[in-house]
């Protein structure tokens, strides 16, 4: 290739370039009208999965070029063998002029630091525009870049026969970006020669497990699989998660994927974009799978009482999807079963979220499908985040079952079909949860990091060098169990209740949610329990130029320090992540955040008084850190 720099070809690309935008960008135009009309045809929709109606109009504008990759014009071999460091095609302000005649450069696309779209082993970013201070970072560009070179990370793994194509699902929530991005990741995915199977309106669980379902009519198995979602997060966010038949993805491939989108990204050209308005596609197939996921909860919830049509026939339970991708649960799952669902709410899917955050730990959230028991006099309440990963429950009397709550009651499910097994949780659990699970349960209790994939990893990992575990549950909601594949499928926990609630009454204990309630009986759970968010500056000078992380650790290093010198606090003896300490009848555990220049506090005690003992033991070391924000912390203790 012979390397020009732009100033030198201003007079003979600049008009090249125009041309082929105008085209694009009436492309676009055209592209976005139609789904504008459709969608607004939708809202005055009473439809439940009204959202997928769009697809059929979207149908011939997906542009695909059979073989390439729409964008760059990389063919599907190249793409499989394509560097992830590889930077030889286009420098942004650059042309590099090859022998092939359709490789014009695209100045015109943002520069992108794909790295910052990494949240753990998820991506997440900012797709719609209008909240100051948050530009979108999420764009279809990136969108299909980020698809390409999942397709391209796919290719490498399976090194399937030629002879079939791989096979990639993809899924959303029901966030108002959703039918873009499911647009640009099918691009993505189709020009990498891959063949798509949009599913619509999905639950992240179902995404994952149409990699292990076999069957021919539904296209199953996929060899990969996309959740577009951002979980809990505001309207304005979303993000990928992705899939095997080995389970989601971790933090090493994430990166990869990143890295290989950055590559794709920078080779798009001018004629790439043009093809990919142009043309429309043939390949991409639709199929209900949730038809099939659904199906699988209500016969898992039938076989656990002994094969009876309708087990639940006669409870009162009611849902809130915050207007998520849950909704289907009502119909699908507990009406089949023969349950009364009259009072659930917020089943129909709004991406604006209009009602209440879509969130287990939430307060608003909790409180709303509380006052929904109790208003309907129900036997149960189910309450799930956005795509259904997370869930948490209400028994009759309005007592929530969420966090440590939820994981006692899952706990005592696990370890009465498998007894001492272990049972892995995130750091933030309290010391009487320990108890239980010991004490009275005769199980381990095996406190972890927090990270949803931290925890089932480290249960994997148990197993595999030898201690069983069946339980893998974090107290945000997130539980994976063995017998379901580690996956953490907040409808498969809640179908974990329904079982229990159905074989106790097909064996004559009696109906409501008592026999729920009774499990976590014995449960020690403390007067205080707070959560504080300390901050770093980062511009502070205290760093000297350093990373927050190192700050962090350094003065995490510190209270340990001083949690060994005071005789009144007792540090714990196995702790995996941050200082945690005992005294004062409570306990207190400083992390790093996983992500942020963040450091959350959680404090447990008996009174409020031995609360802000702890507190003030975690203030004396911290204070030393100039650049730590202890405002939140300083008030605690002011006014506790």
């Amino acid at each position: 290739s012979l390397s020009l720099s732009l100033s030198l070809l201003d007079q003979i690309a600049i008009g090249l370039i125009f041309i082929h935008q105008m085209a694009a960008m009436s492309g676009k135009i055209v592209q976005n009208v139609l789904v504008a009309q459709c969608c607004q045809q939708n809202r005055q929709s009473s439809t439940q999965y009204r959202r997928d109606c769009c697809a059929p109009n979207m149908r011939n504008l997906l542009p695909f070029q059979g073989g390439k990759l729409a964008w760059t014009g990389i063919s599907a071999m190249q793409l499989r063998t394509l560097s992830k460091n590889q930077t030889d095609f286009v420098n942004r302000g650059t042309v590099y002029c090859n022998a092939a005649p359709s490789t014009t450069a695209v100045p015109s696309l943002e520069k992108v630091d794909f790295l910052k779209l990494q949240n753990g082993s998820d991506i997440r970013g900012v797709a719609v525009a209008g909240v100051e201070g948050e530009p979108v970072s999420l764009t279809e560009p990136v969108t299909e870049a980020i698809a390409a070179a999942f397709a391209a990370w796919l290719l490498d793994k399976k090194k399937t026969d030629v002879s079939r194509s791989l096979r990639v699902s993809i899924g959303h929530d029901s966030r108002i970006s959703a039918q873009k991005l499911q647009d640009a990741v099918s691009r993505g995915i189709a020009g990498a020669g891959l063949d798509v199977i949009q599913y619509g309106l999905a639950s992240t669980p179902a995404m994952f497990n149409s990699t292990l379902t076999e069957d021919d009519y539904f296209l199953c198995p996929a060899d990969g699989s996309i959740m577009i979602t951002a979980s809990h997060l505001p309207y304005n966010r979303n993000g990928f998660k992705f899939f095997t038949n080995a389970g989601g993805l971790g933090k090493a491939d994430i990166k990869d994927i990143l890295e290989r989108a950055a590559n794709i990204y920078n080779n798009f050209t001018v004629e790439g974009l043009k093809d990919a308005e142009g043309k429309a596609s043939s390949s991409v197939k639709r199929v209900d799978y949730m038809t099939v996921y659904t199906s699988a909860l209500v016969a898992a919830v039938r076989k656990a009482a002994g094969n009876i049509e309708k087990p639940l026939e006669g409870f009162h339970i009611v849902v809130d999807a915050g207007n998520g991708a849950g909704g289907f649960f009502a119909a699908k799952v507990l009406e089949p079963l023969g349950a009364i669902t009259s009072g659930s709410q917020f089943l129909e899917p709004d991406g604006l979220f209009p009602n209440h955050i879509p969130n287990p730990e939430d307060k608003a959230a909790m409180k709303a499908i509380t006052r929904a028991v109790l208003d309907n006099k129900a036997d149960l309440g189910i309450i799930f985040d956005t795509d259904v990963d997370r869930s948490a429950a209400v028994d009759s009397t309005g007592r929530e079952l969420n966090r440590n709550r939820l994981i006692a009651l899952m706990s005592a499910i696990v370890l009465e079909e498998h007894p001492g097994t272990t049972i892995v949780t995130d750091s933030v659990t309290s010391d009487g949860l320990t108890m239980f699970i010991e004490k009275k349960l005769g199980g381990k209790h095996h406190r972890f990091k927090r990270g949803y994939k931290n925890v089932i990893d480290e249960a994997i990992r148990l197993n595999s060098v030898g201690e069983e575990s069946h339980l893998a549950i974090e107290t945000s909601g997130h539980g994976a169990l063995k017998e379901n594949h580690w996956l953490d499928d907040g409808a498969y926990l809640m179908v974990k209740l329904l079982n229990k609630l159905a074989s106790a009454r097909s064996s004559g204990m009696g109906g409501g949610s008592k026999v729920l309630t009774d499990l976590v009986e014995g449960l020690e759970e403390p007067a205080v329990a707070v959560e504080l968010r300390l901050k770093i500056d980062q511009n502070h000078a205290d760093l000297k130029g350093g990373s927050f992380r190192e700050y962090g650790e350094a003065m995490l290093k510190h209270l340990e320090n001083i949690t060994d010198s005071d005789p009144k606090l007792q540090k714990a003896p196995v702790n995996y992540e941050g200082v945690r300490a005992s005294g004062y009848g409570g306990w207190f555990l400083l992390r790093l955040s996983l992500h942020d220049p963040v450091l959350p506090l959680n404090i447990e005690a008996p009174s409020n008084e031995d609360a802000v003992k702890l507190g003030l033991a975690v203030l004396a070391a911290v204070n030393e850190f100039p650049a730590l924000d202890t405002s939140a912390l300083d008030e605690f203790v002011r006014v506790s």
